[in-house]
């Protein structure tokens, strides 16, 4: 062996042996967890180089060479990373190409309608707020997600979520889209099929007995009385539908605020059938008691202290035991209840 072949055998051992130490084991330079923003279409050096600035790495020529050899340079995704400052150069690359970026957990409360969603999805993509309160009345936009629409009242659905940095208002209620139709297995779509209502329809009875009920056992309970009123035609009566018609909540809900809107379609005691769509985002209990009501002999129903209801069939059952309920309650419920004479109302 010549002279030159040796030394390039021995340069490229030393390389090699250098790579292997780097790999196994990070160089530890500094201690905990290291965030980094990867740009799109940054090269292995570049990387390497912010790496470096990072203080992850010391040979950013080296580790491009390594994910050279590797065969990944090409794959290594944008985003935000946090990187443990241990890591090797094998799991910086393994993070870096699986595209394991830092996320953002947040939550959409059941019962939450478009206008809170709107806080939320404004919040957290830095866009305003009128520009999402129009993607969410888009109705194109509705038919390119999935939903039934027209906007996406009622299907964005609640959840804790995890989101990486930097999506688009549009991306992040894509996603809130996404997790209303993975509540579709096929099993419930037969139900749906079988129930004799639209996807809307129930989805839109989900919404307003997620805004009555307080105890989720009671749901399919509030959907058996709201759907024997459907079935003899008798208004629902439902008062969460009447606060989406004003806009904004009463409590009380006095008879002049429900006069104030008597004819907006939304208005659940002037007008027969359901709303014409969803009030709000019901959760998978919500929707399951819509699909499923209860076979239950009641077309009423009153709220206790505790947020629980008492369930009766007949008007004047419904009047005693609302008039007990309060005797129950004291003095200081009984001034703030809403006027009796005209009440048929379900849920008060």
């Amino acid at each position: 062996m010549s002279r030159r072949s040796g030394s390039v055998v021995l340069a490229s051992a030393a390389v090699l042996a250098l790579i292997a130490v780097l790999t196994l084991g990070g160089e530890q330079r500094i201690a905990g967890n290291v965030r980094i923003e990867i740009p799109d279409g940054a090269s292995a050096v570049r990387i390497g180089r912010l790496l470096e600035d990072s203080s992850l790495v010391r040979f950013p020529r080296l580790f491009a060479l390594f994910a050279r050899w590797r065969g990944t340079a090409g794959d290594l995704k944008a985003g935000r990373y946090v990187i443990p400052a241990e890591a090797s150069w094998t799991d910086i690359l393994d993070v870096l190409e699986r595209g394991a970026v830092e996320t953002i957990p947040f939550t959409i409360p059941e019962g939450y309608s478009t206008k809170q969603i709107v806080g939320i999805v404004s919040e957290l993509t830095g866009t305003s707020a009128d520009s999402v309160i129009g993607l969410t009345a888009d109705s194109l936009l509705a038919v390119e997600f999935g939903v039934p629409g027209p906007g996406l009242e009622g299907y964005l659905f609640p959840e804790t979520y995890r989101i990486a940095e930097g999506l688009s208002p549009e991306d992040l209620l894509r996603i809130l889209a996404q997790g209303y139709l993975g509540f579709w297995t096929a099993e419930r779509r037969a139900l749906l099929d079988s129930s004799g209502r639209t996807e809307r329809e129930v989805v839109t009875l989900a919404s307003i007995v997620e805004k009555e009920a307080r105890v989720v056992d009671e749901m399919p309970t509030i959907a058996g009385v709201y759907a024997n009123r459907l079935q003899i035609g008798m208004p629902l009566q439902a008062d969460p539908t009447v606060q989406y018609a004003l806009g904004s909540p009463r409590s009380p809900l006095l008879y002049a605020s429900i006069d104030s809107v008597a004819d907006h379609p939304y208005n659940t005691y002037t007008h027969t059938g359901l709303p014409p769509g969803p009030i709000a985002s019901p959760g998978a209990a919500a929707l399951e008691a819509a699909l499923q009501p209860a076979d239950v002999p009641y077309l009423y129903f009153v709220a206790r202290a505790d947020g629980s209801h008492e369930f009766t069939r007949t008007l004047r059952e419904h009047n005693n035991a609302k008039n007990r309920i309060r005797r129950e309650a004291g003095q200081a419920l009984l001034e703030s209840a809403v006027d009796v004479s005209r009440d048929t109302t379900p849920g008060e």
